[in-house]
C-alpha cells in the first residue's frame, strides 16, 4: 500500500482536501471557498466551474504543503454534499448552475407530492423525505418554469458527477449520491420507475449507477498534470458527506450516533439494514450495499448561533463568538423556562416544513440576553434530540448502549458541547480530526481498493477523542424542558403557514 491517500470533500461553501498517512493522521490540508448565489427569492446556486477550479487548487496546495511526492500518493476518494442538480448539454457543458440542497424554489411541487396518497410509498422506496431539497422536485420545477432548458438538457447530474466527468469523460454517480436525488430505489439499486415518471426523465438522462466502492485505476496524463498527481493514482468514487462523516468519526456500530453541527446540522446512525420511519421523517442512505445510514438533517445549527451573536455583538472575529458563548454560561440550564424553537430558515427533520419559523417562548422580565443566547444553543440541541429519539427508536435495541460522536464548528464552544452531553445524558466523543467526511472518504476508498479488509475495524483504529461527560444535576431539568419543547413544537406547527403567508404579503422590499 502506498503510504498516502487524499480525501476530497465537495461542500456547500468550500471544497476541502486532506492528505492522510496510512494511520489516518492528517498530514496537510487546504480549502477553497466559493459563493452561494441567491439570484432570486429561494434560489441557492453555485457555479460548477468555480467548484471544479476549487478542487484543482485545493489538491495542488495540499500536496505542496505536505511536501509529499506525487508518486507516493496512491489513492484519491471523494465526498460530496447531497442533493445538487446540474443540467448539462450534449458536450457535457452546464446549462444551469449547480442547484444546491438549500434551494427552495421547488417547494410547490414537493408540497403537491407530499399531499398525495402516494407520498409515503415513494419515501419508503427511496428513503428520502418529501422536501424541496431533493433533485426529484428540482426537475419538476425546471420542467415547469424553464421548459426550454429541460428540453435542451442531455443529462441531469450532481456536482461530483460533473467533476468526475471532466476527469474521465463518463457520467457516473455512486449509490449514496443517487439515493439523495429521491430518484433511486434503495431496495433494487436502480433508478425508481415511479420517481422517474414524476420527474419526466429516463435512466438515459441520468448518470450510470456505481457502487460506492467503485474506482478508476488511474488518470490521463492531462488530468494528472492538471491536478499535480501521479498518473497511476487510483480514484475512488466515494459517497456523500453524511454517511462518510459517520465512518470518519467511528460511528459504525449498530445504533451509534454521529452528530454534526456546522451552519446546519444532522444526526445519523448506522445499521446493517435499511431503516425508514413510518411517517417519513428520517432519511436512509447507503454507505455500502451492506451498511446503511439513517437519520435527519436540520436547517438550523450554527446559523442560529450566528444570528443571536449578531443581535448582541458587533464584532465578527472568532473571539467574539467565544465571548458570547462564555457569557451565556452565567444563565442556568433550562434558562428559567425560556424555550427557543430554532426554525429560523424553515426546517427539515423532524418537521420537513420549509415555512417553519423560529420563536422564543416563555420570556419574562427576569430574562437577559445571556438567557436568550443559552436558549438558542439549547433549542438547537433539543431539536436534534427529537430526531435522535426517532432514529434510535428505529435502530437501537437498547438506547443505553448507544454511543454519541460529535463534529463540526460547534465543538469550539465548551458550553454547547456540555449542553449536548446534558440533554442526551451521554458521554460525547469528539474526534481530534474535524474533517470527518474526508477521512471517511479515504477509509471507504482504501476498503474499495483492498488496502483494508474490515471497514468498521479500520474506522475505529485511528481515533483520538475528547470526551465530554454529562452532568447528572441537569438531567431532570432537560427531561422536563424537552417535554415542553415537544408540546410547543407540535402546537405551533399549524400556525407556520399562516405566519409565512403574512410575511410574504407584508414583506418590505430589499434595499430599504
Amino acid at each position: 500500500m502506498k503510504k498516502y491517500a487524499i480525501g476530497i470533500d465537495i461542500g456547500t461553501t468550500s471544497t476541502k482536501v486532506v492528505l492522510f498517512d496510512e494511520r489516518g493522521s492528517a498530514v496537510a490540508q487546504h480549502a477553497e471557498g466559493y459563493p452561494l448565489l441567491a439570484l432570486e427569492p429561494g434560489a441557492a446556486e453555485q457555479n460548477p466551474d468555480e467548484i471544479y477550479a476549487a478542487v484543482l487548487t485545493s489538491l495542488k496546495k495540499t500536496i505542496e504543503k505536505s511536501g509529499v511526492k506525487a508518486e507516493r500518493i496512491g489513492l484519491l476518494s471523494f465526498s460530496t454534499a447531497m442533493h445538487s442538480l446540474i443540467a448539462v448539454d450534449k458536450e457535457g457543458n452546464p446549462i444551469t448552475n449547480s442547484i444546491t440542497w438549500a434551494d427552495t424554489r421547488s417547494e410547490p411541487f414537493a408540497f403537491k407530492v407530499k399531499s398525495s396518497r402516494d407520498a409515503l410509498d415513494l419515501y419508503k422506496r427511496t428513503g428520502v423525505p418529501i422536501h424541496p431539497m431533493t433533485p426529484l422536485f428540482k426537475l419538476m420545477w425546471i420542467k415547469n418554469t424553464s421548459p426550454e432548458i429541460f428540453q435542451r438538457a442531455e443529462k441531469f447530474v450532481g456536482i461530483k458527477d460533473y467533476i468526475l466527468f471532466r476527469w474521465f469523460g463518463e457520467w457516473a454517480t455512486d449509490y449514496a449520491s443517487a439515493a439523495a436525488t429521491g430518484l433511486w430505489n434503495m431496495h433494487h439499486f436502480i433508478w425508481d420507475e415511479e420517481a422517474l415518471r414524476l420527474a419526466d426523465v429516463t435512466p438515459r438522462q441520468l448518470p450510470q449507477l456505481k457502487p460506492t466502492t467503485f474506482y478508476w485505476e488511474g488518470l490521463s496524463e492531462r488530468v494528472a498534470k492538471e491536478c499535480g498527481l501521479d498518473r497511476n493514482v487510483k480514484v475512488a468514487i466515494g459517497a456523500t458527506d453524511g454517511p462518510l462523516s459517520n465512518l470518519g468519526v467511528g460511528a459504525v456500530s449498530p445504533g451509534d450516533v454521529a452528530i454534526t453541527i456546522g451552519t446546519s446540522g444532522a444526526i445519523r446512525t448506522t445499521s446493517s439494514e435499511r431503516v425508514v420511519d413510518a411517517e417519513g421523517r428520517t432519511f436512509c442512505y447507503p454507505l455500502t450495499e451492506n451498511l446503511w445510514v439513517s437519520g435527519g438533517p436540520v436547517n438550523n445549527g450554527g446559523i442560529a448561533f450566528q444570528w443571536v451573536h449578531d443581535l448582541f455583538h458587533e464584532k465578527e472575529e472568532q473571539a467574539a463568538y467565544e465571548e458570547v458563548s462564555f457569557a451565556a454560561e452565567t444563565a442556568p440550564a433550562g434558562c428559567e423556562g425560556l424555550v427557543f424553537l430554532p426554525h429560523l430558515t424553515g426546517e427539515r427533520a423532524p418537521l420537513w416544513d420549509a415555512e417553519a419559523k423560529g420563536s422564543f417562548i416563555g420570556l419574562t422580565l427576569r430574562h437577559t440576553k445571556n438567557h436568550m443566547v443559552r436558549a438558542v444553543l439549547e433549542g438547537v440541541i433539543l431539536n436534534l434530540f427529537q430526531v435522535y429519539r426517532l432514529v434510535t427508536n428505529q435502530v437501537a435495541e437498547n438506547r443505553e448502549e448507544v454511543k454519541v460522536y460529535a463534529t463540526g464548528g460547534f465543538t469550539q464552544s465548551a458550553l454547547w458541547k456540555q449542553i449536548l452531553a446534558d440533554v442526551f445524558q451521554k458521554e460525547v466523543s469528539i474526534p481530534e480530526h474535524t474533517e470527518s467526511s474526508c477521512l471517511g472518504a479515504v477509509l471507504l476508498g482504501r476498503f474499495a481498493v483492498g488496502d483494508i479488509e474490515n471497514l468498521q475495524e479500520a474506522a475505529l483504529s485511528t481515533k483520538d477523542y475528547e470526551r465530554v461527560q454529562p452532568q447528572s444535576d441537569n438531567k431532570e431539568i432537560y427531561e422536563d424542558l424537552f417535554l415542553i419543547y415537544m408540546e410547543l413544537s407540535k402546537a405551533l406547527q399549524s400556525q407556520y403557514g399562516t405566519i409565512h403567508g403574512f410575511q410574504k404579503r407584508h414583506k418590505k422590499e430589499s434595499g430599504e
